[in-house]
């Protein structure tokens, strides 16, 4: 059986995926393969890229929305909901716990 590819789009300045369980350095492989959890309720989909995810040109890396940004991703701006919203985020994604994504990125051929 041949081993399953899919495309995704990367921002060409993002970083390249860091080792299993080495912090998470915003290369957004994951994000760009599929939500989370968390990306499934805010992006309403099951598949493809998480809605939430945002590229920061200053900080040449992914951020997911709902950490940087959730009043931009929810559309809510109350401060205590973006707090909790921003805490509940760090905890679901598993913020610092080390990368667990089990992709590889290879340059398309050609």
């Amino acid at each position: 059986m041949a081993p399953a590819y899919r495309t995704v789009l990367i921002h060409p300045a993002a970083p390249p995926p860091p080792a299993p369980g080495a912090p998470c350095n915003g290369c957004g492989l994951c994000c760009l393969a599929e939500p989370c959890p968390l990306g499934m309720l805010v992006s309403r989909r099951r598949s493809g890229p998480c809605a939430a995810l945002r590229w920061s040109d200053a900080d040449q890396r992914y951020w997911c929305g709902m950490v940087a940004d959730p009043a931009g991703v929810t559309r809510w701006r109350h401060p205590w909901v973006v707090r909790g919203l921003r805490r509940l985020a760090h905890r679901w994604i598993a913020a610092g716990a080390g990368c667990d994504a089990a992709l590889q990125a290879q340059a398309p051929p050609g």
